[in-house]
């Protein structure tokens, strides 16, 4: 199978790194863009790709198989829309806009036009995922990821991440999105009723620094997430925790990928994961591939992302929205 002519929107976001090996070799990069060209230069002469500082310049490159969606929150949906015009299938990144209603709008015209999107949601089939499944279906979910310090976003050439009306939101729109989709996914139920806690105290930027959400479902189901910017610069990169109660047993997972699972019978099985999310990235790649010609068959819908923000949208709404700086 020829590899599809692919074009690359917004290609200095810092996933992209995670991703060059594996878009190299499973697609034909025909262009790249960024508002600032001096980032990607590493990534043009990688994929042997030109780039182009206005992405509108590349959308209408002939015979055109596949995009990527990166870059600023606020600018996500005029790309998604130009691509759904085009009738050219994309991924695009999470949250895809700085409000519920963007997204929205967007899911429906790709689902009017028949153009198949797909969102790197890339815990999804991962060691985590499938080690939390053995509790069976979660009656009780409890995920924290703290990640980096938000100065991270200021050396990796994505400072806009720091600007609430660019980014939408902090850690809770950039992180969480993962972790309601994982417990919506594995309860295969909606959110019913949210509670949330914001805060900025640690390093008093313009976004959230810590996040913490507890949803339910109309059952009773309830996850809590945790989330934020609160790990200092490290080569360990991250603190993370997952348990997961089910009518299987108790699976739990730590930051250093010990992981047990104990049955309601009482027995315990112990292993250890890599809970390191960047390779996962790599695989989701692969799965664009494999998948293109099926419309993205088994991967992440716009539709999944839109349940997984849903919470994470009512949460900012609650905590003041515009007034607290979100657009």
């Amino acid at each position: 199978m020829s590899r599809p002519r692919t074009i690359i929107l917004g290609a200095s976001h810092w996933h992209v790194p995670l991703l060059t090996r594996a878009v190299g070799e499973e697609h034909q990069v025909v262009g790249i863009s960024d508002e600032d060209v001096s980032l990607v230069q590493g990534l043009a002469e990688a994929w042997s790709s030109p780039v182009e500082a206005d992405w509108r310049k590349l959308v209408d490159l002939p015979d055109l198989g596949l995009a990527y969606v990166f870059g600023p929150h606020a600018g996500m949906a005029e790309k998604c829309f130009a691509l759904i015009e085009r009738g050219i299938p994309f991924v695009v990144e999470k949250p895809l806009g700085t409000s519920l209603a963007e997204l929205s709008e967007v899911r429906k015209a790709a689902e009017a036009a028949g153009v198949p999107v797909t969102v790197p949601l890339v815990q999804r089939g991962g060691p985590v995922e499938r080690w939390l499944a053995k509790a069976g279906r979660p009656a009780y979910q409890r995920i924290s990821f703290i990640a980096g310090p938000p100065s991270r976003y200021l050396r990796n050439g994505n400072s806009w991440m720091l600007d609430p009306a660019a980014a939408g939101g902090g850690c809770l729109a950039n992180l969480a999105p993962h972790f309601v989709d994982l417990f919506l996914q594995g309860s295969n139920e909606t959110v019913q009723n949210v509670d949330s806690r914001l805060s900025s105290v640690l390093h008093g930027a313009g976004v959230e620094d810590h996040a913490s959400l507890i949803i339910t479902t109309p059952s009773g189901r309830e996850a809590i997430v945790e989330v934020g910017y609160a790990f200092p610069d490290s080569p360990l990169k991250r603190y993370c925790s997952y348990t997961s109660a089910g009518e299987a047993g108790f699976a739990s997972i730590g930051s250093d990928g010990s992981a047990t699972f104990t049955t309601v019978d009482g027995e315990t099985e112990s292993a250890v994961l890599n809970v390191d999310s960047d390779p996962l990235y790599d695989s989701f790649v692969r799965s664009v591939a494999r998948t293109l010609e099926d419309g993205f068959q088994g991967l992440p819908t716009l539709a999944q992302l839109e349940d997984a923000m849903r919470p994470i949208w009512q949460a900012y709404d609650d905590h003041g929205g515009r007034e607290n700086g979100r657009p």
